[in-house]
């Protein structure tokens, strides 16, 4: 949140931030499946370069994304009780 801060919100804001970020997560997954999906077919057709490292620059990207801001989150449904 680059607004506020996570315990500045009201219950209602911290479970819609929570559903947002539940979706992107399902978001970033199809996307990561995806670019797998393309080094797969690029492996199998014999062309390893280009095609093939990017999508998996794009997947490492997309799966190291910083999850502080989502323990955090987590951290206050819990001690609020919400969820």
């Amino acid at each position: 949140m680059n607004q506020r801060n996570l315990s500045q919100l009201t219950d209602q804001e911290l479970l819609a931030e929570a559903k947002k970020m539940k979706s992107n997560a399902m978001l970033n997954a199809g996307l990561i499946g995806f670019f797998i999906g393309i080094v797969i077919y690029s492996i199998f057709k014999n062309s390893w370069g280009m095609v093939t490292l990017i999508p998996l620059y794009f997947a490492y990207k997309l799966f190291n994304k910083p999850k502080a801001e989502e323990e955090e989150l987590k951290a206050l449904l819990k001690e609020r009780g919400l969820k």
